[in-house]
């Protein structure tokens, strides 16, 4: 147990700290999902999984509510894996370490997991303590919402006995989300010709690092360096000057992470060695300048290093150098419909390299299926100009606003009465499951709230501890003013 354990609300911090405990990054959700149905049985609750993974838990009507409307509460059990690159920590084996720091919750080096686990955390919580008064309840918490939302894909009909769905993944306070952005996979795959290293070339690593990453849907348009598309831009401007040579380029580690640090392994001659380390300081002053108010900590180094490695041959390392540079990233358009919200987006995840290919990793997101297909129609002739393999993967939908939903409605009521102020009714364009549950489920009225939370799928991730006792106050404020049913 750790200090968490003594802030308010105390039910949901304590089990927040056994969920740090337990490790469940995207794919090793097992052990944690274990954890939580053996708990649930423990209290005599309903609980199963089915052939997804998914877990879902039931708790009775609290006596005199039995004739409300039943209600899911909805997370996800995985987490996004990163850390610091001065951080030893395994995720599949050791736990969180999460702290206080004033007024918010951190982790040791590492994300949170806060996204989605203090909404977890908060579902748990409901079950946990008989003082909330609510109707029929049902928890759903979904497997690898992080990496493909296979959980919301796999959710089959006639499961959930809920008509409305609250959703706990949104991460700032004081927002009602009615509406999310879809998304889809996109991979290039270049394939390479090799040679050996020249006789009498320098081997070097080239490393660029200190970005803040963060969050491809939530924090695309904050500004933020790519560090694949800043270490691409590095070596289309000198490759050909320095005659440098490609050995292996590594960058990124999730596609809807936005990348913190990227690696290039280069060979050029020993004369240009000097060379290179005076343009790599020049162009660290030069984006040091350009992104002065987002990236205090940026650095790049040049290092001696040994490889087994061949090059790439000097028209295939041109090639796919132009081909990363030439990739787009960022925001693509913001919504007309939706002030300050972006419609559509990409981010250039992930890039590496093996004997035979370069891969280049994105996730596409919009908030309508015409953007996406746009940004994949535009990848994929980029890659057809380099010769490469296009494949467009995991496509999910939106979620489609709705206006005149009553869960929405009855939640902004809700709020205004609790802290006499009106909430923001916001479209999100991170990607949420609610789009895919409309399908198993297409009647269902649903609704996403959330704590704030900044720096999600990046080690700055933080939860402040003020909004998650807000939250809880608005969650079973609302489960208790759940109108019976027609």
């Amino acid at each position: 147990m750790s200090e968490l354990t003594q802030l308010s609300p105390q039910p949901l911090w304590q089990i927040f700290d056994k969920i740090c405990s337990i490790p469940h990054p995207s794919y090793h959700e097992d052990a944690l999902a274990g954890h939580i149905i053996r708990w649930a049985q423990e209290k005599g609750l309903f609980a199963e999984r089915d052939q997804a993974g998914n877990v879902l838990l039931r708790k009775p009507a609290t006596p005199g509510y039995e004739k409300r409307r039943p209600v899911v509460l909805q997370a996800h059990l995985d987490m996004v894996p990163q850390k610091n690159s001065d951080t030893v920590h395994d995720f599949t084996r050791d736990p969180i370490q999460p702290y206080i720091d004033g007024d918010w919750v951190k982790a040791r080096g590492t994300t949170l997991g806060a996204d989605n686990g203090i909404g977890m955390a908060s579902a748990l919580a409901v079950l946990a303590d008989d003082s909330v008064q609510h109707g029929p309840l049902e928890v759903l918490l979904t497997m690898t919402e992080e990496t493909g939302m296979e959980g919301a894909f796999g959710l089959q009909p006639n499961w959930l006995q809920a008509e409305i769905l609250i959703n706990t993944d949104s991460e700032e306070e004081g927002e009602v989300y009615m509406g999310c952005a879809g998304g889809v996979d996109f991979k290039t795959v270049l394939p390479l010709e090799r040679e050996a290293v020249p006789a009498g070339y320098q081997v070097v690593k080239l490393t660029l690092k200190g970005l803040k990453g963060g969050h491809s849907g939530v924090d695309i348009h904050l500004g933020q360096g790519n560090a694949n598309k800043l270490l691409a831009r590095f070596l289309f401007q000198h490759a050909k000057k320095l005659d440098l040579r490609v050995l292996d380029v590594t960058g990124g580690t999730l596609r809807n992470a936005i990348p913190r640090e990227a690696f290039a392994t280069l060979a050029l001659p020993q004369e240009n060695t000097e060379s290179l380390n005076s343009l790599a300081q020049q162009y660290l002053a030069v984006i040091q300048t350009e992104l002065a108010a987002k990236e205090k900590k940026l650095a790049i180094s040049v290092e001696p290093v040994q490889s087994e490695l061949q090059a790439l041959t000097k028209a295939c390392g041109d090639k796919f150098i132009a081909l990363l540079n030439a990739t787009p990233n960022g925001v693509i358009r913001m919504s007309d419909d939706v002030k300050g919200v972006v419609e559509t987006s990409l981010n250039v995840g992930v890039v590496s390299l093996d004997e035979k290919t370069a891969t280049i990793r994105c996730l596409i997101r919009s908030l309508i299926d015409s953007g996406k297909e746009n940004v994949v129609e535009s990848l994929t002739a980029l890659g057809q100009l380099a010769g490469a393999e296009c494949i467009a993967k995991g496509s999910y939908p939106g979620w489609k606003p709705d206006a005149a939903s009553p869960v929405m409605h009855l939640v902004r009521e809700t709020y205004q009465k609790l802290f006499n102020k009106t909430p923001n009714i916001q479209v999100i364009h991170a990607g949420l499951e609610c789009g895919l549950f409309k399908k198993p489920y297409p009647n269902m009225d649903m609704v996403s709230i959330g704590p704030t939370i900044t720096g999600p799928h990046s080690p700055d991730e933080q939860v402040h501890i003020k909004s998650v006792g807000q939250y809880w106050t608005l969650l079973t404020a609302l489960l208790r003013a759940i109108p019976e049913k027609a």
